[in-house]
Protein backbone atom coordinates (compact mmCIF):
# COMPACT_ATOMS: atom_id res chain seq x y z
CA UNK A 1 0.00 0.00 0.00
CA UNK A 2 1.35 3.37 -0.87
CA UNK A 3 1.88 5.87 1.70
CA UNK A 4 -0.97 8.56 2.67
CA UNK A 5 -0.52 11.70 0.97
CA UNK A 6 0.90 14.58 3.05
CA UNK A 7 -3.15 16.31 2.62
CA UNK A 8 -4.58 12.93 3.51
CA UNK A 9 -1.89 12.83 6.79
CA UNK A 10 -3.78 16.42 7.34
CA UNK A 11 -7.36 14.96 6.97
CA UNK A 12 -6.44 12.04 9.73
CA UNK A 13 -7.76 12.81 12.97
CA UNK A 14 -4.57 11.71 14.57
CA UNK A 15 -2.84 15.61 13.35
CA UNK A 16 -5.97 17.18 14.41
CA UNK A 17 -4.30 18.94 17.54
CA UNK A 18 -1.25 20.16 15.37
CA UNK A 19 -1.09 20.08 11.54
CA UNK A 20 1.66 22.95 10.89
CA UNK A 21 4.31 20.52 10.37
CA UNK A 22 2.66 18.84 8.14
CA UNK A 23 1.38 21.94 6.25
CA UNK A 24 5.08 23.01 6.37
CA UNK A 25 5.99 19.56 4.44
CA UNK A 26 2.55 20.81 2.24
CA UNK A 27 4.63 23.98 0.93
CA UNK A 28 7.79 22.06 -0.92
CA UNK A 29 4.80 21.78 -3.28
CA UNK A 30 3.12 24.45 -3.79
CA UNK A 31 0.67 22.48 -5.91
CA UNK A 32 0.14 19.30 -5.48
CA UNK A 33 -2.08 16.60 -6.75
CA UNK A 34 -4.54 14.77 -3.77
CA UNK A 35 -5.67 11.35 -4.19
CA UNK A 36 -9.27 12.79 -4.94
CA UNK A 37 -7.98 14.22 -7.98
CA UNK A 38 -8.16 17.96 -6.56
CA UNK A 39 -5.71 20.18 -6.88
CA UNK A 40 -4.23 21.59 -3.72
CA UNK A 41 -2.54 25.01 -3.06
CA UNK A 42 -0.58 25.84 -0.08
CA UNK A 43 1.86 29.07 -0.57
CA UNK A 44 0.91 32.52 0.14
CA UNK A 45 1.41 34.04 -3.06
CA UNK A 46 -0.38 31.27 -5.27
CA UNK A 47 -3.13 31.08 -3.25
CA UNK A 48 -3.87 34.68 -3.06
CA UNK A 49 -3.65 34.62 -7.17
CA UNK A 50 -6.42 32.14 -7.01
CA UNK A 51 -8.69 33.97 -4.81
CA UNK A 52 -8.30 36.82 -7.48
CA UNK A 53 -8.50 34.78 -10.67
CA UNK A 54 -11.69 35.23 -12.28
CA UNK A 55 -10.75 31.54 -13.97
CA UNK A 56 -11.54 29.73 -10.65
CA UNK A 57 -15.27 29.31 -9.77
CA UNK A 58 -17.00 29.08 -6.46
CA UNK A 59 -19.93 27.38 -8.13
CA UNK A 60 -19.42 23.76 -7.44
CA UNK A 61 -21.57 22.79 -10.34
CA UNK A 62 -18.59 23.65 -12.66
CA UNK A 63 -17.32 20.66 -11.45
CA UNK A 64 -16.25 17.84 -13.97
CA UNK A 65 -18.20 14.71 -11.69
CA UNK A 66 -20.63 17.57 -10.37
CA UNK A 67 -23.44 15.32 -12.34
CA UNK A 68 -22.80 12.43 -9.96
CA UNK A 69 -23.63 14.50 -7.17
CA UNK A 70 -27.19 15.48 -9.07
CA UNK A 71 -28.87 18.94 -9.47
CA UNK A 72 -27.88 21.03 -6.35
CA UNK A 73 -31.03 23.29 -7.04
CA UNK A 74 -33.31 19.90 -7.24
CA UNK A 75 -31.48 18.41 -4.39
CA UNK A 76 -32.89 21.03 -2.09
CA UNK A 77 -35.37 22.70 -3.71
CA UNK A 78 -33.44 25.82 -2.89
CA UNK A 79 -30.84 27.89 -4.98
CA UNK A 80 -27.58 28.07 -4.36
CA UNK A 81 -26.08 30.16 -1.25
CA UNK A 82 -23.84 33.24 -2.23
CA UNK A 83 -20.74 31.81 -1.35
CA UNK A 84 -21.44 29.11 -4.28
CA UNK A 85 -21.78 31.63 -7.00
CA UNK A 86 -19.93 33.63 -9.62
CA UNK A 87 -20.49 37.36 -10.34
CA UNK A 88 -22.91 38.54 -11.58
CA UNK A 89 -25.05 36.63 -9.41
CA UNK A 90 -22.76 36.68 -6.20
CA UNK A 91 -22.35 40.29 -6.36
CA UNK A 92 -26.35 40.86 -6.70
CA UNK A 93 -27.03 38.92 -3.85
CA UNK A 94 -24.08 39.75 -1.78
CA UNK A 95 -25.03 43.69 -1.92
CA UNK A 96 -28.45 42.44 -1.00
CA UNK A 97 -27.46 40.52 2.27
CA UNK A 98 -24.78 43.41 3.16
CA UNK A 99 -27.15 46.34 2.73
CA UNK A 100 -28.71 44.86 6.16
CA UNK A 101 -25.79 43.51 7.99
CA UNK A 102 -22.81 45.94 7.95
CA UNK A 103 -20.41 48.61 6.02
CA UNK A 104 -20.59 50.17 3.55
CA UNK A 105 -24.34 49.87 3.14
CA UNK A 106 -25.45 50.11 7.02
CA UNK A 107 -22.04 50.66 8.93
CA UNK A 108 -23.58 51.26 12.17
CA UNK A 109 -25.28 48.39 12.60
CA UNK A 110 -21.96 46.24 14.29
CA UNK A 111 -21.33 49.31 15.75
CA UNK A 112 -24.65 49.48 17.59
CA UNK A 113 -24.16 46.09 18.61
CA UNK A 114 -20.94 46.13 20.58
CA UNK A 115 -23.23 46.89 24.10
CA UNK A 116 -25.32 43.73 23.77
CA UNK A 117 -22.17 41.65 22.60
CA UNK A 118 -20.02 42.95 26.34
CA UNK A 119 -23.53 42.68 27.83
CA UNK A 120 -23.87 38.47 26.94
CA UNK A 121 -20.40 38.13 26.98
CA UNK A 122 -20.34 39.15 30.91
CA UNK A 123 -23.42 37.31 31.89
CA UNK A 124 -21.65 34.34 30.59
CA UNK A 125 -18.78 34.87 32.94
CA UNK A 126 -21.03 36.10 35.61
CA UNK A 127 -22.66 32.51 35.29
CA UNK A 128 -19.31 30.67 36.40
CA UNK A 129 -19.67 31.94 39.67
CA UNK A 130 -19.25 29.49 42.41
CA UNK A 131 -17.57 27.02 39.85
CA UNK A 132 -13.67 26.82 39.20
CA UNK A 133 -13.74 24.68 36.30
CA UNK A 134 -15.61 25.53 32.87
CA UNK A 135 -15.58 23.58 29.59
CA UNK A 136 -15.10 27.11 27.78
CA UNK A 137 -16.96 25.74 24.37
CA UNK A 138 -19.95 24.35 25.52
CA UNK A 139 -20.18 27.42 28.58
CA UNK A 140 -18.80 29.96 26.40
CA UNK A 141 -17.32 30.18 22.99
CA UNK A 142 -20.76 28.32 21.87
CA UNK A 143 -23.61 30.27 23.54
CA UNK A 144 -21.76 33.53 22.66
CA UNK A 145 -22.09 33.75 18.77
CA UNK A 146 -24.96 31.80 19.22
CA UNK A 147 -26.93 34.35 20.78
CA UNK A 148 -25.25 36.96 18.88
CA UNK A 149 -26.41 35.96 15.43
CA UNK A 150 -29.77 34.82 16.60
CA UNK A 151 -30.17 38.62 17.90
CA UNK A 152 -29.01 39.85 14.46
CA UNK A 153 -31.15 37.52 12.23
CA UNK A 154 -34.49 37.65 14.25
CA UNK A 155 -33.78 33.87 15.44
CA UNK A 156 -35.90 32.94 18.71
CA UNK A 157 -32.70 31.30 20.83
CA UNK A 158 -35.02 29.05 22.64
CA UNK A 159 -35.06 27.02 19.17
CA UNK A 160 -31.40 26.35 19.36
CA UNK A 161 -31.83 22.82 19.92
CA UNK A 162 -34.10 22.55 16.75
CA UNK A 163 -31.60 24.30 14.34
CA UNK A 164 -28.10 23.18 15.85
CA UNK A 165 -29.21 19.62 14.47
CA UNK A 166 -29.43 20.84 10.70
CA UNK A 167 -26.00 23.22 11.53
CA UNK A 168 -24.59 19.99 12.91
CA UNK A 169 -25.73 18.27 9.72
CA UNK A 170 -24.30 20.80 7.45
CA UNK A 171 -20.91 20.87 9.19
CA UNK A 172 -20.25 16.97 8.65
CA UNK A 173 -21.51 17.43 5.29
CA UNK A 174 -18.85 19.48 4.01
CA UNK A 175 -16.31 17.69 6.16
CA UNK A 176 -14.35 15.84 3.03
CA UNK A 177 -13.34 12.96 5.05
CA UNK A 178 -16.80 12.09 5.72
CA UNK A 179 -17.98 10.48 2.50
CA UNK A 180 -17.32 10.97 -1.35
CA UNK A 181 -18.01 14.37 -3.12
CA UNK A 182 -21.98 12.79 -3.91
CA UNK A 183 -23.23 11.63 -1.00
CA UNK A 184 -22.10 15.41 0.99
CA UNK A 185 -23.49 17.44 -1.39
CA UNK A 186 -26.58 15.68 -0.93
CA UNK A 187 -26.58 15.20 2.55
CA UNK A 188 -25.60 18.96 2.65
CA UNK A 189 -28.63 19.85 0.86
CA UNK A 190 -31.06 18.22 2.33
CA UNK A 191 -30.04 19.29 5.72
CA UNK A 192 -29.91 23.07 4.38
CA UNK A 193 -33.12 22.32 2.46
CA UNK A 194 -34.88 21.71 6.32
CA UNK A 195 -33.59 25.02 8.22
CA UNK A 196 -34.33 27.07 4.82
CA UNK A 197 -37.69 26.12 5.17
CA UNK A 198 -38.12 26.48 9.01
CA UNK A 199 -36.34 30.26 8.36
CA UNK A 200 -38.72 31.00 5.69
CA UNK A 201 -41.57 30.83 7.59
CA UNK A 202 -40.17 32.64 10.24
CA UNK A 203 -39.29 35.42 7.70
CA UNK A 204 -42.97 34.92 6.50
CA UNK A 205 -44.17 35.67 9.95
CA UNK A 206 -42.30 39.29 9.98
CA UNK A 207 -43.80 40.57 6.83
CA UNK A 208 -46.72 41.88 8.35
CA UNK A 209 -44.90 42.09 11.75
CA UNK A 210 -41.46 43.10 10.80
CA UNK A 211 -38.78 43.96 13.57
CA UNK A 212 -35.68 45.40 14.14
CA UNK A 213 -33.80 42.69 12.99
CA UNK A 214 -32.11 41.10 8.89
CA UNK A 215 -35.09 38.79 8.80
CA UNK A 216 -37.47 41.90 8.71
CA UNK A 217 -35.31 43.97 6.73
CA UNK A 218 -34.96 41.31 3.99
CA UNK A 219 -38.62 40.82 3.42
CA UNK A 220 -39.70 44.33 3.60
CA UNK A 221 -36.84 45.61 1.15
CA UNK A 222 -37.97 48.25 -0.80
CA UNK A 223 -34.53 49.16 -2.33
CA UNK A 224 -33.29 50.03 -5.58
CA UNK A 225 -32.09 46.34 -6.38
CA UNK A 226 -35.74 44.92 -5.02
CA UNK A 227 -35.82 41.77 -3.12
CA UNK A 228 -34.35 38.49 -2.72
CA UNK A 229 -36.50 36.02 -3.78
CA UNK A 230 -38.37 33.79 -0.85
CA UNK A 231 -35.99 30.69 -1.99
CA UNK A 232 -32.58 32.79 -2.01
CA UNK A 233 -34.03 34.49 1.27
CA UNK A 234 -34.13 30.95 2.57
CA UNK A 235 -30.94 29.44 1.47
CA UNK A 236 -28.76 32.40 2.59
CA UNK A 237 -30.52 32.81 5.38
CA UNK A 238 -29.51 29.66 6.59
CA UNK A 239 -26.27 30.09 5.42
CA UNK A 240 -25.87 32.86 7.60
CA UNK A 241 -27.31 31.65 10.61
CA UNK A 242 -25.06 28.70 10.64
CA UNK A 243 -21.47 30.76 9.02
CA UNK A 244 -22.46 33.17 11.52
CA UNK A 245 -21.69 31.02 14.73
CA UNK A 246 -19.47 27.87 13.53
CA UNK A 247 -16.17 29.56 12.91
CA UNK A 248 -16.63 32.37 15.67
CA UNK A 249 -16.87 29.36 18.50
CA UNK A 250 -13.41 27.91 16.73
CA UNK A 251 -12.03 31.79 16.45
CA UNK A 252 -12.68 32.23 20.29
CA UNK A 253 -11.50 28.94 21.57
CA UNK A 254 -8.54 28.42 19.48
CA UNK A 255 -7.84 32.11 20.97
CA UNK A 256 -7.64 31.32 24.35
CA UNK A 257 -6.07 27.65 23.88
CA UNK A 258 -3.36 29.95 22.11
CA UNK A 259 -3.45 32.47 25.60
CA UNK A 260 -3.34 29.91 27.73
CA UNK A 261 -0.28 28.70 26.11
CA UNK A 262 1.25 32.07 25.70
CA UNK A 263 1.07 33.38 29.50
CA UNK A 264 3.05 36.67 28.83
CA UNK A 265 0.15 37.70 26.19
CA UNK A 266 -3.30 36.87 28.66
CA UNK A 267 -1.47 38.74 31.12
CA UNK A 268 -0.72 41.72 29.03
CA UNK A 269 -3.78 41.53 27.67
CA UNK A 270 -5.24 41.41 31.10
CA UNK A 271 -3.83 44.86 31.62
CA UNK A 272 -3.69 46.48 28.32
CA UNK A 273 -7.81 45.70 26.66
CA UNK A 274 -6.41 47.55 23.79
CA UNK A 275 -4.37 44.88 22.69
CA UNK A 276 -7.10 42.75 21.58
CA UNK A 277 -7.26 44.04 18.57
CA UNK A 278 -3.98 42.68 17.23
CA UNK A 279 -4.16 39.76 19.38
CA UNK A 280 -7.10 38.31 16.94
CA UNK A 281 -5.42 39.48 13.78
CA UNK A 282 -2.36 37.07 14.83
CA UNK A 283 -4.37 34.24 15.79
CA UNK A 284 -6.56 34.75 12.31
CA UNK A 285 -3.06 34.17 10.98
CA UNK A 286 -1.76 31.66 13.49
CA UNK A 287 -5.02 29.56 14.38
CA UNK A 288 -7.51 30.59 11.58
CA UNK A 289 -10.61 28.87 12.58
CA UNK A 290 -11.41 28.00 8.55
CA UNK A 291 -8.03 26.24 7.77
CA UNK A 292 -8.50 25.75 3.92
CA UNK A 293 -11.84 25.83 1.18
CA UNK A 294 -12.61 22.94 -0.85
CA UNK A 295 -15.23 24.52 -2.91
CA UNK A 296 -13.49 25.86 -5.59
CA UNK A 297 -13.18 24.61 -9.34
CA UNK A 298 -10.60 25.66 -12.46
CA UNK A 299 -13.14 27.32 -15.60
CA UNK A 300 -10.14 27.11 -17.73
CA UNK A 301 -6.53 25.32 -17.61
CA UNK A 302 -4.36 27.35 -15.27
CA UNK A 303 -0.77 27.67 -15.22
CA UNK A 304 0.18 28.22 -11.60
CA UNK A 305 4.03 27.23 -9.79
CA UNK A 306 4.93 25.08 -12.60
CA UNK A 307 1.57 22.83 -12.33
CA UNK A 308 -1.37 22.85 -14.86
CA UNK A 309 -4.86 22.51 -12.99
CA UNK A 310 -7.17 21.63 -16.10
CA UNK A 311 -10.48 22.79 -16.84
CA UNK A 312 -13.32 21.59 -14.14
CA UNK A 313 -10.78 20.18 -11.56
CA UNK A 314 -11.44 21.04 -7.94
CA UNK A 315 -9.35 22.96 -5.76
CA UNK A 316 -8.36 23.66 -2.10
CA UNK A 317 -7.15 26.38 -0.67
CA UNK A 318 -4.79 25.27 2.26
CA UNK A 319 -5.38 28.85 4.11
CA UNK A 320 -3.27 27.71 7.21
CA UNK A 321 -0.78 27.05 5.52
CA UNK A 322 -0.59 30.39 3.26
CA UNK A 323 -0.46 31.83 6.34
CA UNK A 324 2.47 30.83 7.71
CA UNK A 325 4.38 30.78 4.93
CA UNK A 326 8.02 32.09 5.18
CA UNK A 327 8.24 33.44 1.91
CA UNK A 328 5.40 35.87 3.18
CA UNK A 329 6.07 36.23 6.45
CA UNK A 330 9.21 35.90 9.19
CA UNK A 331 9.11 33.69 12.05
CA UNK A 332 5.35 32.39 10.85
CA UNK A 333 5.39 29.30 13.57
CA UNK A 334 5.64 31.97 16.34
CA UNK A 335 2.84 33.85 18.10
CA UNK A 336 3.64 37.87 17.61
CA UNK A 337 0.49 39.83 18.68
CA UNK A 338 3.15 42.86 18.08
CA UNK A 339 4.19 41.97 14.25
CA UNK A 340 4.54 44.85 12.25
CA UNK A 341 3.36 42.88 9.33
CA UNK A 342 0.27 40.53 9.35
CA UNK A 343 -1.53 40.08 5.97
CA UNK A 344 -3.60 36.67 6.85
CA UNK A 345 -5.71 34.87 5.35
CA UNK A 346 -7.65 34.15 8.17
CA UNK A 347 -10.92 35.49 6.39
CA UNK A 348 -10.34 34.25 2.93
CA UNK A 349 -10.07 36.83 0.05
CA UNK A 350 -11.27 38.22 -3.14
CA UNK A 351 -14.84 38.30 -3.95
CA UNK A 352 -15.60 35.96 -1.39
CA UNK A 353 -14.11 37.34 1.56
CA UNK A 354 -15.44 36.63 4.86
CA UNK A 355 -18.95 38.31 5.27
CA UNK A 356 -19.34 37.76 8.76
CA UNK A 357 -15.46 39.01 9.46
CA UNK A 358 -16.98 42.60 10.76
CA UNK A 359 -19.07 40.66 13.56
CA UNK A 360 -16.09 38.14 14.52
CA UNK A 361 -14.00 40.70 15.12
CA UNK A 362 -15.42 42.49 17.75
CA UNK A 363 -17.03 39.52 19.03
CA UNK A 364 -13.52 37.93 19.39
CA UNK A 365 -11.71 40.88 21.00
CA UNK A 366 -14.34 41.30 23.50
CA UNK A 367 -14.87 37.85 24.29
CA UNK A 368 -11.02 37.34 24.99
CA UNK A 369 -10.02 40.63 26.49
CA UNK A 370 -12.94 40.15 29.03
CA UNK A 371 -12.38 36.12 29.59
CA UNK A 372 -8.38 37.67 30.02
CA UNK A 373 -9.80 40.33 32.93
CA UNK A 374 -11.96 38.24 34.85
CA UNK A 375 -10.53 34.91 34.92
CA UNK A 376 -7.99 34.27 37.62
CA UNK A 377 -5.25 32.18 37.66
CA UNK A 378 -6.85 29.88 34.58
CA UNK A 379 -5.12 26.95 33.80
CA UNK A 380 -5.63 24.61 30.90
CA UNK A 381 -6.89 21.11 32.56
CA UNK A 382 -5.63 18.86 29.00
CA UNK A 383 -3.01 19.91 26.29
CA UNK A 384 -3.80 18.93 23.97
CA UNK A 385 -7.59 19.38 24.40
CA UNK A 386 -10.22 16.84 22.15
CA UNK A 387 -10.72 18.31 18.62
CA UNK A 388 -13.62 18.45 16.26
CA UNK A 389 -13.55 16.32 13.95
CA UNK A 390 -13.78 18.51 10.84
CA UNK A 391 -10.23 19.51 9.67
CA UNK A 392 -11.32 22.35 8.08
CA UNK A 393 -13.51 24.25 10.50
CA UNK A 394 -10.27 23.43 13.15
CA UNK A 395 -11.08 23.58 16.49
CA UNK A 396 -11.12 21.97 20.31
CA UNK A 397 -14.37 20.08 20.41
CA UNK A 398 -14.21 20.79 24.20
CA UNK A 399 -11.50 22.96 26.53
CA UNK A 400 -11.26 22.38 29.77
CA UNK A 401 -10.09 25.52 32.29
CA UNK A 402 -9.60 25.79 35.60
CA UNK A 403 -9.25 29.09 37.34
CA UNK A 404 -8.84 29.93 40.59
CA UNK A 405 -11.93 32.86 40.97
CA UNK A 406 -14.50 35.33 38.53
CA UNK A 407 -13.18 39.34 38.84
CA UNK A 408 -16.44 41.39 39.24
CA UNK A 409 -17.99 42.45 36.04
CA UNK A 410 -17.14 46.17 34.64
CA UNK A 411 -20.45 47.74 36.26
CA UNK A 412 -19.26 46.52 39.39
CA UNK A 413 -16.39 48.01 39.53
CA UNK A 414 -17.68 51.45 39.08
CA UNK A 415 -17.54 51.17 35.47
CA UNK A 416 -20.05 50.68 32.47
CA UNK A 417 -19.75 48.86 29.36
CA UNK A 418 -19.00 51.63 27.39
CA UNK A 419 -15.57 51.68 28.48
CA UNK A 420 -14.98 48.50 27.10
CA UNK A 421 -16.37 49.40 23.75
CA UNK A 422 -14.48 52.88 23.74
CA UNK A 423 -11.43 50.06 24.43
CA UNK A 424 -12.26 47.48 22.12
CA UNK A 425 -13.47 50.10 19.06
CA UNK A 426 -12.17 48.82 15.83
CA UNK A 427 -12.71 51.07 13.16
Amino acid sequence: MAPASIFDQILDYTNRANPYPLYAELRRTPVSRADDGSYVVSTYAEIVALLHDPRVSSDLRNRADYAEAGDEEGASGLPPRFIALDPPEHDRVRRLLTRHFGPPHDPDRIVGMRPDLVEIVSGLIDDFAGRNRIDLVDDFAYPFPVTVICRLLGVPREDEPRFHVWADAVIEAIDPTTGDFATRTRRREQAFAELGRYLGELADTRRDQPGDDMLSELVTDDGPEGRLSREELMTNAALLLIAGHETTVNLITNGMLTLLRHPDVLQRLRRQPDLAIRVVEELLRYEPPVQFLSNRVALADIDIAGTTIPRGAPITLVLAAGSRDPDHVPNPDRFDPDRQYNEHLGFGGGIHYCFGAPLARPEAQIALTELARRLENPRLVVDPPPYRPNPSLRGPRHLPVTFDNIAPAPAARGRDHRTVERQLHHA
